[in-house]
């Protein structure tokens, strides 16, 4: 019996360790591309005032495209420590 306990014991702690380098990992494209959409949209409104409220709804929508994967991992980090856990 002890066996088993220490066995599940160690599928827990894999689980929180795996849902810790899921959101780490995962959320590190995320975070990059979004400041790089931001610091073009603000360069191109710099540029071309008239066109800024394109440019803001283009950026609006490449934000939410690009955070998507940042919601997919904490999902997958949420059902690790909530199946496993």
């Amino acid at each position: 019996m002890a066996d088993v306990n220490t066995a599940l014991a160690y599928v827990k702690i894999a689980a929180y360790i795996g849902a810790a380098f899921v959101m780490g990992i995962g959320t590190i494209g995320p975070a990059l591309g979004q400041g790089h959409i931001g610091a073009k949209a603000i360069e191109n409104i710099g540029k071309y005032p008239e066109s800024s409220g394109q440019i803001r709804t283009t950026m609006f929508i490449s934000l939410g495209i690009v955070e998507t994967s940042a919601i997919y991992a904490f999902l997958i980090a949420l059902f690790l420590i909530l199946l496993k856990g």
